[in-house]
């Protein structure tokens, strides 16, 4: 899973990207364009249940799930023309599963502003509009093509009129994220590089005060958002900054004086996977304890071919026992013994949280 973070110029996004991924490899700074080339960082998804399993069997290694964060060149007005690093900041947005766009909710006179002037909702719609540009672009040479294609071809005759539907829509400011598709279109809108197609979290930058409350502004984007089909989630990149050097106890402590269960980073994870639709089984043994992530409605074989191709083509069965129950169970054999672990075929659909054994045979 790759996240690309996304925003106009000096809103946060390289000081986010450092702190979430715990580097310090994207520049920040109170200029525009101050990230040319995107910065990528693998975050590990935090996971309680591994290191549960990890007491249960003592394994030589764990291995979380990991997710992906681009810190994405910020944009401007025109980049859909190719203005400021437009060009680059589209192909990159293309290759990321989901858009993070941060968004500037704090008032700070010391760091400058591309628009001058304070206003999250313009922000937003100026990007929106770029992405929107640059896809009906898409659209217009798409629906060219599928006439050219479509003499005597019916299936090309579908085509064009599907990206005449989308076309018209994006002339009325309406991203794609918001358009309803049958399961057949849908995939041919996703490959077809468009960018308003991407799920998007809308993280409201604030300041360290406004976090838990929140403020006018977040409750601006929020609105937006909810209308659009969003998430919104508010945190402070200063923050998270601060919890990125921090030990584990501390962090726990700093969280509890400032009223909040989780940081930002573990809320941004935690809403990726709602976004995108992913889940986590569970492989569990003494050489390795490890986190694997596929998308909700996978079935055993496909979940297997995560681990290696050889699993999925020789797939003979899954072993699986809910999380919950191996911990009530205390043992793998204490759960045998209850009948708890079920012998599921290849139609079984993997739940999040299955402890998982597969049997296969090549």
């Amino acid at each position: 899973m790759k996240l690309g973070i996304v925003g106009l110029p000096n809103v946060g996004k390289s000081t986010l990207f450092n702190a979430i991924t715990n580097s310090r490899s994207a520049q920040a700074a109170n200029y525009a364009f101050c990230t040319i080339e995107p910065n990528v960082g693998a975050v590990p998804v935090p996971d309680p249940r591994l290191d549960a399993l990890a007491e249960m069997y003592r394994p030589k290694k764990v291995t979380p799930a990991k997710i992906e964060f681009v810190d994405i060149a910020g944009l401007v007005k025109g980049a859909s023309k190719g203005e400021g690093l437009g060009n680059k900041f589209l192909s990159h947005i293309r290759e990321v599963d989901a858009i993070v766009h941060v968004v500037r909710c704090f008032a700070d006179p010391d760091v400058m502003h591309v628009e001058d002037t304070l206003d999250p909702i313009r922000d937003i719609e100026i990007i929106n509009a770029e992405l929107m540009l640059a896809d009906l672009e898409t659209a217009e040479r798409r629906v060219e093509k599928a006439k050219k294609d479509a003499k005597g071809d019916k299936r090309a005759l579908a085509d064009a009129e599907l990206f005449d539907r989308i076309r018209l829509a994006l002339q009325k400011e309406t991203p794609l994220r918001a358009m309803d598709f049958t399961d057949e279109e849908r995939q041919k809108v996703r490959g077809s590089g468009f960018l308003t197609d991407k799920p998007v979290i809308y993280a409201a930058n604030m300041d360290e005060e406004q976090l838990k409350d929140g403020n006018a502004m977040f409750a601006a984007v929020k609105e937006y958002a909810d209308r659009e089909g969003s998430q919104t989630l508010p945190i402070c990149a200063r923050t998270e900054e601060e919890l990125a050097g921090m030990s584990a106890e501390d962090k726990l402590l700093f969280l509890q004086d400032m009223g909040l269960s989780a940081s930002g980073l573990d809320r941004l994870i935690s809403a990726s996977y709602t976004l995108l639709g992913l889940i986590s089984f569970l492989t569990a043994g003494t050489d390795e304890v490890r986190a694997w992530t596929i998308k909700n409605g996978t079935k055993a074989p496909q979940a297997a071919g995560k681990i290696h191709s050889d699993f999925e083509r020789g797939f003979i069965r899954a072993e699986v026992v809910a999380f919950d129950e191996l911990m009530a169970c205390g043992s793998m054999t204490a759960a045998r013994d209850k009948g708890l672990v079920r012998s599921e075929g290849k139609d079984y659909v993997m739940r999040d949280g299955d402890v998982t054994l597969f049997r296969f045979n090549v």
